[in-house]
């Protein structure tokens, strides 16, 4: 018997005689004929099978398939246009592997019914086309930090205390010691800095934010990075970068899984080809007076209907930087030319896709620490490995973290994040 191949190897080949195997991803019996449409990881194909062409027994197992029953299926592949995928295999063997009972997935299912059945709903070609894109978004970020001379480094899921908003935290019974999961790598990539000066890492992140909306999940992949030696300028250009190398890997390997989302890969291409506008927070909110007719009071966030509004005038993402300090988290420091800011910035994606992105410098002065976290009601003592790398040879050095899952929605056009991990945990959901 011929090697098994891929589907995809098989509509490649073209002609001849072919040996496949999946599962059936449409079915329609006839009197003496059947149209049996084959998925694998790689495409669908459509086919053909006569009675006459195969034994009464082969004939037999074919009533008894339904849709995700799968198969072994030997034949000649043939061009034919009038098929899914322009090819169809006349088929001459096929071999049921293992019956499906009724598929419990119609198109009758609303949202939630779908994630009850995520483990199912993966293998439909939405979701098997996203979870490509984002096998190429995460090794695309591997690939650009690798090729930047960059350390990947591994910090604990399981801390003493938040780098972000107390009240976020998930708690943890540590043997009888209150600890939580993890916010963010950073405080501890701030330490390893100093020993290997670039580090990143892509790991799970975990925020009790109590949010419905498109856009937030309670555990998500987060790519962050540190740099030594470095100021914001420089950060936003690392930030930029990786975005570029994310869009253009896939750009050059995933046309066909766009295709299938009907995601317009046009939408995409402006990123490649201008450079990021980058503006203050001050000429953000000038922007929304003067263009969007918004009056924001000077001093509040950013929220999501002000981002929209903002974001309608660029086709690329945006960089906002030096946001007001007493809206920022502990360790981003002040301006020194206008102490009321901080050194930071946050990366707005286009088409209502809002912050992918936030980063910052670092600082340095250990009063300033110390009476930020004092501010948010922090325990000193929980931070005290943090602030004694101060204390030895400290430097300039300043490092982003992005929301990998909210990079995937802008990507594929999807309106919520929710599908673009395959188990997305959110305030009412930790199943399946």
């Amino acid at each position: 018997m011929e090697k098994f191949i891929s589907i995809k190897e098989a509509i490649k080949k073209g002609k001849g005689k072919v040996s496949i195997r999946g599962w059936v991803y449409r079915e329609r019996k006839m009197k003496d004929k059947a149209f049996i449409v084959i998925r694998d990881s790689t495409e669908i194909i459509q086919c053909v099978v006569k009675e006459e062409s195969i034994s009464k027994k082969e004939w037999e197992a074919l009533q008894k398939i339904l849709i995700e029953s799968s198969m072994e299926i030997e034949g000649t592949i043939r061009e034919d246009i009038r098929a899914p995928t322009g090819f169809e295999i006349d088929v001459s063997k096929l071999t049921v592997i293992g019956y499906a009972q009724p598929y419990p997935i119609t198109q009758e299912l609303n949202e939630e019914l779908l994630l009850d059945r995520r483990h199912l709903w993966l293998r439909s070609r939405k979701m098997t086309a996203i979870m490509k894109i984002r096998s190429t978004v995460f090794g695309a970020v591997h690939e650009y930090y690798r090729g930047k001379g960059f350390y990947e480094f591994q910090s604990p899921v399981i801390i003493p205390g938040g780098a972000e908003e107390g009240p976020t935290l998930f708690e943890v019974n540590y043997f009888g010691k209150k600890a939580y999961l993890t916010q963010t790598w950073q405080l501890y990539a701030e330490t390893a800095m100093f020993a290997l000066e670039k580090i990143y890492t892509m790991a799970p992140t975990f925020r009790a934010e109590k949010s419905k909306t498109s856009r937030h999940l309670t555990e998500f992949w987060m790519q962050e990075m540190e740099v030594a030696w470095i100021g914001l300028d420089e950060l936003m250009d690392y930030a930029e970068e990786l975005i570029k190398h994310i869009i253009k890997r896939v750009l050059e390997e995933n046309q066909e899984e766009l295709n299938i989302l009907g995601r317009d890969p046009k939408k995409l291409e402006p990123t490649l080809k201008k450079k990021f506008p980058r503006i203050t927070y001050d000429e953000a909110l000038k922007l929304l007076k003067d263009k969007c007719k918004m009056n924001v009071p000077w001093g509040k966030d950013l929220r999501t209907i002000e981002e929209d509004k903002l974001m309608k005038l660029y086709d690329t993402p945006v960089f906002v930087t030096m946001y007001p300090k007493e809206i920022m988290a502990f360790y981003k420091p002040r301006d020194p030319k206008n102490p009321k800011v901080a050194r930071c910035f946050d990366l707005l994606g286009p088409e209502g896709n809002h912050e992918i992105m936030g980063g910052s410098e670092r600082d340095t002065s250990i009063d300033e620490l110390k009476k930020s976290l004092k501010i948010v009601g922090e325990k000193i003592e929980n931070y005290e490995h943090y602030i004694d790398t101060r204390k030895y040879g400290s430097i300039p050095h300043a490092g982003f973290g992005m929301g990998t899952e909210r990079v995937i929605k802008w990507i594929t056009g999807v309106e919520n994040v929710k599908d673009t991990i395959a188990f997305p945990r959110t305030m009412n959901r930790f199943t399946p």
